[in-house]
């Protein structure tokens, strides 16, 4: 007997979900509230897949493991529904969303005001602006319709303004409306979240829903960490009545328990594997064809203090984007599609303890960054890494107590769902915004009976909102396939 089948033996489920992501666990949650006797299976000791936190480093430095700033989750039309704030959940918001600096000191600033970031763009100030007033201003509308695919032809009117320009590249947004360094470097480093090509078609829909939202929603962390959040959620389940099994990985469809419904929070390529023989060629070729992204290459400090910013605005900002020029970092981002690696990458930063003092011992610091690589990429990027901290915040490295690293193939194998390092559950190319990871008109369901995905494979991809997740469980619910 499987030990899923072992642990369950005793009781009956209508429904069970393959892994605690966030994307799990909202579906978990939906199936829940509807009723349904629901158990949560994961592979790991802890819950959480990619919103996890962890002391990599020293004792008292709590690190997150992958995913650390969560605007998405405060915009989410489902979690912020649910009573997180009564399981613990609070959240820190730094001064600023993110900053980018330049070589001669200053540095590009995302405030949730609008009038307050444009004071920072210079000349381009007044066009930053009008920019970002065009996405639209009935946010809720606009989320609703992003986060909920089949909802987006529901609302054509409010979508006109941003669909239009989200259909560009991000090369084509910067030419339109910047001349200047600072605004076209700040959109550079919130559209490389991405991890595409700065030419590509549609390239800028990504950052533009990411700079919107620090204007609306602002850049928040969970105190104490990523974990706070899976907490809280987890917390909300088991009040609905679900279970939650740890260390129990699933090494084929026979290993579950019976039950009607069972949602998997896994990459298609852990379905092929589950799934043995059971899928049509058909849909066994569309899952291989699915593409993934870039990996990461990610390092976490413990440091002995604040990070010497030479752009003293970069200490407002909970994440800072390192790259310099617009340029650089269209190359850097580049030279990930075509197998290279770049020397002096685009690097994403996030220094937590900076605004949530529970993250370190008194006077110490934590942060965490990385850059993008290779899928599958073996390079060693921590001395180049650095050298872009170091960059613009020199006597960083002197501040380091201690470093952990994770290389593409450790995210791997710490989260089998990062296949190559990808963290975005596949690549965010036109053909698989909508349609990931497959062409159907429900792409969470399976041609299995009662077998969905809702894992960031599926609309609308990655982020910790887990809308992958709720829009899956209904797709069940209904019976949709």
């Amino acid at each position: 007997m499987s030990k899923a089948k072992e642990l369950c033996a005793d009781n009956a489920y209508d429904a069970v979900v393959i892994g605690s992501g966030p994307n799990g666990v909202s579906a978990a949650l939906v199936l829940a509230q509807q009723g349904m006797k629901v158990v949560l299976l994961e592979a790991a000791p802890t819950i959480g897949g990619g919103c996890r936190s962890a002391g990599l480093t020293l004792p008292g430095f709590i690190h997150d493991v992958c995913s650390s700033i969560h605007p998405m989750a405060l915009g989410s039309p489902y979690l912020r529904t649910l009573p997180l704030e009564k399981f613990g959940l609070r959240w820190v918001h730094p001064d600023a969303a993110y900053a980018h600096p330049l070589d001669n000191g200053t540095a590009g600033v995302a405030y949730r005001s609008i009038e307050k970031t444009a004071e920072t763009l210079g000349r381009d100030g007044e066009d930053y602006a009008s920019l970002m007033r065009s996405l639209n201003p009935n946010w809720e509308t606009v989320c609703e319709a992003l986060l909920q695919p089949m909802k987006m032809l529901r609302h054509p009117f409010a979508l006109a303004s941003f669909g239009l320009k989200a259909l560009m590249s991000v090369r084509f947004i910067a030419d339109s409306y910047f001349r200047d360094e600072p605004a076209r470097a700040l959109l550079a480093g919130v559209c490389a979240h991405a991890e595409l090509p700065f030419d590509t078609f549609a390239s800028a829909s990504f950052g533009l829903v990411l700079g919107a939202t620090a204007h609306i929603l602002g850049w928040p962390m969970p105190e104490g960490g990523a974990q706070s959040l899976m907490n809280a959620l987890v917390g909300v389940l088991k009040s609905l009545g679900g279970e939650v099994v740890t260390g129990c990985p699933v090494n084929d469809l026979s290993d579950l328990p019976a039950a009607k419904i069972i949602m998997c929070d896994i990459s298609p390529r852990q379905l092929l594997r589950i799934a043995g023989g059971r899928l049509p060629a058909s849909y066994v070729r569309a899952l291989r064809s699915y593409v993934q992204g870039p990996g990461v290459f990610k390092l976490d400090y413990a440091l002995d203090g604040p990070i010497p910013w030479t752009a003293d605005d970069c200490r407002k900002a909970g994440t800072v984007h390192l790259g310099g020029t617009f340029e650089e970092i269209a190359e850097s981002e580049l030279a990930c599609w075509q197998g290279r690696i770049s020397q002096r990458p685009y690097v994403l930063l996030v220094q937590n303890a900076t605004f949530d003092r529970s993250r370190a011992p008194a006077g110490k610091h934590t942060c965490w960054a990385y850059c993008h690589v290779p899928n599958g990429s073996r390079f060693d990027m921590a001395p180049y890494i650095e050298n872009q901290i170091e960059r613009f915040a020199p006597g960083f490295k002197d501040l380091i107590l201690a470093r952990h690293s994770f290389s593409p193939q450790s995210m791997e194998a710490y989260n089998a769902n990062y296949i190559g390092g990808d963290i975005n559950g596949g690549a965010f190319i036109p053909s698989q915004l909508i349609t990931r990871p497959v062409a159907r008109v429900i792409p969470y369901a399976t041609p299995m009976e009662g077998v969905y995905l809702c894992s960031a494979s599926t609309p609308p991809g990655g982020g910790v909102h887990g809308m992958c997740g709720y829009y899956a469980a209904h797709a069940a619910i209904r019976g949709w396939r």
